[in-house]
């Protein structure tokens, strides 16, 4: 049994908070309460193990729906252990792994590897499995199969889906598995090179870049193919204004409509991109300061209803090529809550609990998951944060280290995570 004590606790699903003390037993949360330790016997208080929380704040284990774990396939970037280990360091106890693995997961092998791996981390380790073939966007998966074997839910991301009928059948099948389907939103047809915004970052590397009008021309298409169909989709990493408008109004018409945005993307614009190199170009890029305060709205109004940090592990070779050879993406799980917090509570734009709800109640409602809230009877899964205390980024659980984020001081750190009621870090 353990029992953490003297903590201040958050949890979203249902809104309470205050100081109490939870007791948990095997994987169960199965008391909250007041001076706990008081209705327990010496006897009881044999097999006890106590936390003191006392200037902490105990929040559930935070739910990342949007993971790179690079196996199998790529694991001189990362593995289901080492990523398991950055997020647990990072306070995520349930993660959800994109499908993007070489072989990728569109077939039972494949997934059951992934779970299977998975089971050995010390945390709830998911995965989506691809929408089509090889992600070739020409046959559907065996969504059906792929489902009964434990995926829980379906994405292509890193490759959008041009064929629009593809799109439409492939939504027609989630709907009837009440399973959702994300999508990556950039049409390649308007890109000439992918990673850089086009503007002023483009304007600087002598590049074509990206434009908006790649995601956005692809959000407006799948919105209304999800409206249609009545499909729970996932608007993947938004990165523009005109997109977040675009989920805002579709919202209005069906329940089922998502989106996510990133740290980065709600902390960074295209100058980042100009500063820090490869190590701020990632699939959607940063945009420009009128998009970032877009998405913090989005955030705010629950336009934006997820937090995923698309963790995009890659090496220091990979990541010192040339902009225009170098891979997209940056590492995320370990500065994810650092940066909500210092970012979006500390930068007034919203509360603790509402912070808590985007990155752990929310997600795992969209993915149908047990997870994302404190309560008796519910899982023990719990993080403990000192989200005064400030700490400079560095020192990866990730075997990758690319993020711009490195040097910098940000506000709050997970001291202990504790995942089906065994500690899996503490600092």
């Amino acid at each position: 049994m353990l029992l953490i004590e003297n903590g201040y606790m958050i949890d979203p699903k249902s809104g309470r908070e205050g100081k109490y003390d939870i007791l948990t037993e095997k994987n169960q949360i199965i008391k909250i309460g007041k001076c706990l330790r008081q209705e327990l016997g010496e006897n009881m208080q044999d097999n006890l193990r106590i936390i003191d929380a006392s200037g902490l704040l105990v929040a559930p284990g935070l739910v990342d729906v949007h993971v790179h774990f690079r196996d199998p396939g790529f694991t001189h970037k990362e593995d289901i252990e080492t990523g398991a280990k950055a997020a647990a360091k990072g306070g995520f106890t349930t993660v959800v792994l994109m499908a993007n693995t070489k072989p990728c997961v569109d077939n039972e092998e494949t997934l059951s590897y992934v779970l299977e791996k998975g089971k050995n981390t010390g945390i709830h380790v998911e995965t989506c499995a691809n929408v089509t073939m090889g992600m070739k966007g020409t046959a559907l998966a065996p969504m059906e199969a792929l489902a009964g074997k434990g995926a829980v839910g379906f994405t292509d991301d890193g490759i959008p889906i041009m064929d629009e009928e593809m799109v439409r059948e492939a939504m027609k099948k989630a709907a009837a598995l009440d399973m959702p389907i994300s999508f990556h939103e950039e049409n390649p047809k308007l890109i000439t090179n992918n990673g850089i915004n086009r503007g002023k970052a483009s304007e600087f590397y002598g590049i074509g870049g990206s434009p908006r009008e790649a995601e956005i021309s692809l959000v407006e298409r799948d919105l209304e193919i999800a409206l249609e169909t009545g499909a729970c989709i996932n608007i993947q990493h938004i990165s523009t204004k005109e997109a977040v408008e675009l989920v805002r109004r579709a919202k209005k018409k069906g329940h089922n409509i998502h989106a996510e945005a990133t740290p980065h993307h709600f902390t960074l614009t295209e100058e980042a991109a100009i500063e820090y190199g490869t190590l701020a170009k990632m699939n959607p890029p940063l945009r420009e300061e009128a998009d970032r305060l877009a998405i913090i709205g989005g955030l705010v109004d629950g336009t934006i209803d997820l937090i995923a940090t698309d963790h995009a592990p890659h090496s220091a070779e990979e990541k010192a090529k040339p902009i225009t050879e170098a891979p997209s993406g940056i590492i995320g799980l370990e500065t994810a809550l650092s940066l909500g917090i210092t970012k979006l509570v500390d930068g007034g734009y919203m509360t603790m609990k509402q912070l808590l709800t985007l990155m752990s109640f929310n997600p795992a409602v969209m993915y149908h998951l047990n997870a994302g809230y404190l309560a008796e009877g519910g899982p023990a899964d719990l993080i403990l944060i000192d989200t005064t205390e400030m700490e400079e980024v560095g020192e990866y659980a990730s075997k990758s280290s690319n993020t711009p984020f490195t040097g910098w001081m940000l506000k709050g750190v997970v001291k202990t995570t504790i995942c089906a009621g065994e500690v899996v870090y503490e600092k």
